[in-house]
């Protein structure tokens, strides 16, 4: 039912190897008006991350006298980035990137993938095969795409999925309103633990930001009410 990271992922990856020069790997950003890109080996596997703050930072850290930096301590949590290179002052992206790789794979959640961005404080994040080879890439942009899903097709999801598939309620016993992504709940299930269950299932539903609950329990509704409303994910 959710949507999964290989469909919005982009597949035409721009690349860098750790040898590329830093002009280089700053042509490649500016042509392809990208702010980042992985760093792959011979073998296609992703060894780090290059990113204009990367970037800036290199320069910044550079002294006024044109000398390459010193290596410096890195704050905890930080990533570990590797020391210069050392081949005729030469820098490479293999002295740029972050490592290691923070990486997805194409079948993961899309709102997995949006919990490691958040995590680990990144825009972008390589998507790899079962070998780690780089098969793709997915930025916060592709990700939030789910959350420009219409009002209708949230509606018919839930409806199909969550009620019909899920639940096997009977067709009309509970009403579904969506009006900006807020998704309204209104009817009678069988059983008081369908009630749950109906909310966290829609709560699952891509583009839903919230659920208001107003469904009872029983056949005529009268053994229970709820009538809630969220805009935060539920308890699993």
């Amino acid at each position: 039912m959710a949507r999964i990271v290989g469909e919005v992922m982009t597949s035409d990856v721009v690349e860098a190897h750790p040898e590329t020069t830093f002009k280089d790997v700053v042509r490649l950003l500016d042509r392809h008006r990208i702010s980042g890109l992985p760093v792959v080996d011979h073998d296609d596997k992703v060894v780090g991350v290059v990113s204009q703050t990367d970037l800036v930072r290199r320069q910044a850290a550079r002294p006024s006298d044109g000398r390459s930096p010193r290596s410096r301590r890195h704050s905890p949590g930080r990533l570990k980035r590797p020391r210069p290179s050392a081949a005729a002052g030469t820098v490479t992206a293999r002295d740029l990137m972050s490592t290691p790789a923070i990486t997805v794979h194409p079948e993961q959640r899309i709102a997995d993938a949006a919990r490691v961005m958040e995590r680990h404080g990144v825009e972008r994040l390589p998507v790899v095969d079962e070998e780690d080879r780089l098969i793709g890439i997915a930025t916060r942009r592709d990700l939030l795409r789910v959350f420009l899903r219409t009002d209708d097709e949230i509606g018919r999801e839930v409806r199909d999925e969550v009620l019909d598939l899920t639940l096997g309620l009977a067709p009309d016993s509970v009403a579904v309103s969506v009006r900006d992504g807020m998704v309204t709940l209104t009817g009678a299930v069988p059983r008081h633990g369908d009630i749950p269950t109906a909310i966290r299932m829609t709560y699952r539903v891509d583009g839903v930001v919230g659920v208001v609950n107003d469904l009872t329990f029983g056949t005529d509704g009268a053994l229970g009410v709820g009538s809630t409303r969220s805009s935060g994910a539920p308890s699993d």
